[in-house]
């Protein structure tokens, strides 16, 4: 059995797209996931699952939010092995005095392409600074996220192809996968 983590992208922010965490729970439960359990209001659900292809699964949960819910916020899945390279790979987690809580990762869909690639990393982004690893986006916001100019450029580029979680609910999520995944 694979234990998948599955982020929600628009879910209860800003008063839109809202889901209780208890139907979310409720709607996995329903597709045969297996111990849904949630974190925060902002759509993370950590489960259990036969599958290890999440593409389709992802698709799958995608169209249960729409039927039940009325909206289609994208999914983006990964196992805990390939949140545990995430967390490994954050370029700036040997730097000194960095706030956790202004350091973004974006889990995108897929590996960006060449070309968003290179536009994304020619943003000028100071203070912000930003890298790309694979399929995560790390930006580090010194100032906040709320007075970034650079953000809106980066998802344009991208295409919001992803969704962002601050590293204080990348490691807490982590953290849920590995204990559900030590209780198998």
């Amino acid at each position: 059995m694979t234990i998948i983590i599955s982020m929600l992208r628009g879910v209860n922010v800003g008063g839109h797209n809202k889901i209780k965490m208890d139907a979310l729970r409720d709607l996995y439960e329903s597709l045969g996931l297996r111990d849904p359990q949630t974190y925060v209001q902002s759509g993370n659900v950590v489960f259990r699952a036969e599958t290890k292809d999440l593409a389709p699964l992802a698709k799958r949960i995608e169209d249960a939010i729409e039927r039940t819910f009325g909206f289609r916020p994208s999914v983006v899945l990964r196992t805990t092995s390939e949140l545990r390279d995430a967390i490994a790979k954050n370029p700036f987690a040997k730097r000194r005095g960095m706030e956790a809580s202004r350091l973004l990762v974006t889990f995108l869909a897929a590996v960006p392409g060449p070309e968003a690639r290179d536009e994304v990393l020619r943003i000028k982004a100071d203070p912000e600074e930003v890298r790309i690893d694979g399929r995560e986006l790390y930006v580090y916001f010194p100032d906040g996220m709320g007075r970034s100019k650079v953000w809106p450029a980066i998802e344009k580029a991208l295409k919001k192809s992803g969704t962002g979680r601050n590293w204080n609910t990348v490691t807490k999520l982590l953290e849920i996968a590995e204990r559900l995944e030590a209780s198998s």
